[in-house]
């Protein structure tokens, strides 16, 4: 007996929608067992993590926060898989953003100008796109393969950014601690509406930048381009459109979000550089843009409930006692499921039947 996987003739639209939050139903499902496994109670501890921190106005804000970067990074990713161009390293280019946008306010930190904060902005953009530029080079002219280029890069960009703040960026009246200097209020992202909370104006930035490529992907010929080259590339080059450019074109444009979702994150949460900036956006992302079927409307609503589980582990910390890793644990839950159901709506499982003959299968 053997398992074979059938390609359907036709997608339902149905399973198509359905599909996500089957996966999110799923994982509540195993989390309430798991959670019973570690000897709580499973309506408890699933009301921890994913109600309690919803009810207050202060934790709605850090929902933003938190939400801001991830929906930042889904929405260039999922112009990256849909041309076909698997870009991993995201994590490495939310890092080199933040490292290229400290720059002004770290080195040049007696400027006070106006055009402190969007030139940290338009550097961070740029210091993601370029970094993305390495595999986009390896990939269009050695046909390297990108995922393995642009993930290992991701490690160079956290030493290198440990090195810089334990050696030349290190604040030298911070008691020797591994941290830049505080960021002057010029370089500091302002808050939406600070008599509530702290969330920023990546947020913002986030929702425009989704709707912008949902816009561009929907009705725009570059966007028809993405779609053709990430179905058929042979279709796509007797369209007249080159692969090469697109693999240029995807990486740099998921890049330059992730480098700004990086320099958002530590001049808005932050206010300084330090060795950990992220508790792994550049990854999680990745799940968000396939729950949200990388369809950039789709990753707001996604980026939102991946968010969530980041400030559920935080309450589950503190409420239940249960450790951080229970957050990792349910976003690889959701990740496996989604990716399992999406292979049920493509394929159809399929079981095959050998005959023994003379004592060999």
């Amino acid at each position: 007996m053997r398992i074979e996987l059938e390609k359907r003739p036709d997608v339902s639209k149905l399973y198509t929608f359905v599909s996500p939050l089957l996966a999110l139903v799923l994982t509540l499902a195993v989390g309430a067992i798991m959670f019973a496994m570690l000897g709580k109670d499973p309506v408890e501890a699933l009301d921890a993590f994913f109600v309690e921190p919803l009810l207050e106005v202060w934790s709605l804000h850090e929902l933003a926060i938190k939400a801001a970067p991830l929906i930042l990074i889904a929405v260039g990713l999922a112009v990256c898989y849909r041309s076909n161009n698997w870009n991993i390293g995201a994590e490495g280019q939310f890092t080199i953003g933040a490292i290229t946008g400290s720059y002004l306010p770290i080195v040049f930190y007696d400027w006070h100008s106006p055009l402190v904060l969007p030139l940290m902005l338009l550097l961070g953009a740029l210091g993601g796109a370029l970094f993305a530029a390495i595999p986009a080079l390896l990939k269009a002219h050695f046909n390297t393969n990108e995922i393995l280029t642009s993930l290992m890069l991701v490690y160079i960009a956290q030493l290198f950014l440990d090195w810089l703040i334990r050696g030349a960026w290190r604040d030298p009246q911070g008691f020797n601690f591994p941290v830049s200097r505080d960021f002057a209020p010029e370089a500091v992202l302002p808050a939406i509406w600070e008599e509530s909370g702290r969330a920023h104006w990546a947020f913002l930035f986030a929702i425009i930048a989704a709707i912008g490529v949902w816009f561009m992907l929907r009705y725009t010929l570059k966007g028809f381009e993405i779609v053709v080259l990430g179905q058929s590339e042979r279709a796509g080059r007797f369209a007249g459109f080159s692969s090469r450019k697109m693999i240029w074109f995807s990486f740099l444009f998921s890049g330059a979000l992730a480098g700004l979702a990086g320099i958002a994150e530590v001049s808005g949460s932050i206010g300084h550089l330090q060795p950990a900036i992220s508790p792994g956006y550049g990854f999680t992302a990745i799940i968000v843009a396939f729950l949200g079927r990388l369809n950039p409307l789709g990753v707001i609503a996604s980026g939102l409930v991946l968010a969530l589980t980041y400030l559920g582990g935080e309450a589950a910390q503190l409420s239940l006692g249960v450790s951080d890793k229970v957050t990792r644990v349910f976003q690889g839950l959701l990740l496996f499921f989604v990716l399992s159901c999406d292979t049920l709506i493509y394929y159809k499982i399929r079981i095959v039947w050998s005959r023994v003959r003379g004592g060999v299968a």
